[in-house]
């Protein structure tokens, strides 16, 4: 490894110490600082992930809790985002397992009820709530008897 390179991969192990990034990022990164040479940037992602500085399976635990609890994100939205990110299945569904599903299905039902208050009043209500729900990524299933919970109680 060259000069150029250490200091890219000096640089590289700083950002991964102050927060979690996946393989495709650090390897996106990688070849840019090295200007197109795929080569040594591939050499540089190596030894991010022999060293344990990048980690795909501690990534997608950490984006799963945190979309989770503070973006309110669903299963299914969660695992497009990681998919897309180049994540494997098994350590999105490994991740998608740390998430609490009680806190989830406590958060959809609060997003739901706080966004009924602007839509109860709509005759196309229900539909754009389940529309909304959907886009956070929560699934049908989850959805349709919350969404039907919130009406009701929402009427009462």
């Amino acid at each position: 490894m060259d000069d150029k390179a250490k200091k890219v991969l000096e640089a590289l192990q700083a950002q991964c110490v102050k927060r979690e990034y996946c393989i495709s990022d650090i390897r996106r990164k990688a070849v840019e600082r090295m200007e197109g040479d795929r080569a040594q940037a591939e050499e540089i992602v190596e030894s991010l992930i022999a060293d344990r500085f990048v980690d795909d399976a501690r990534y997608a635990a950490f984006f799963a809790r945190e979309k989770s609890s503070i973006n309110g994100w669903g299963s299914v939205k969660i695992r497009y985002m990681l998919r897309s990110k180049g994540v494997s299945d098994a350590c999105i569904n490994a991740a998608l397992q740390e998430v609490d599903t009680d806190k989830a299905e406590s958060r959809l039902r609060k997003l739901l009820a706080a966004k009924w208050k602007s839509l109860a009043d709509d005759p196309q209500g229900k539909f754009k709530l389940i529309k909304f729900a959907l886009s956070r990524g929560y699934e049908y299933d989850q959805i349709a008897s919350a969404v039907e919970e919130t009406i009701r109680d929402g009427q009462s």
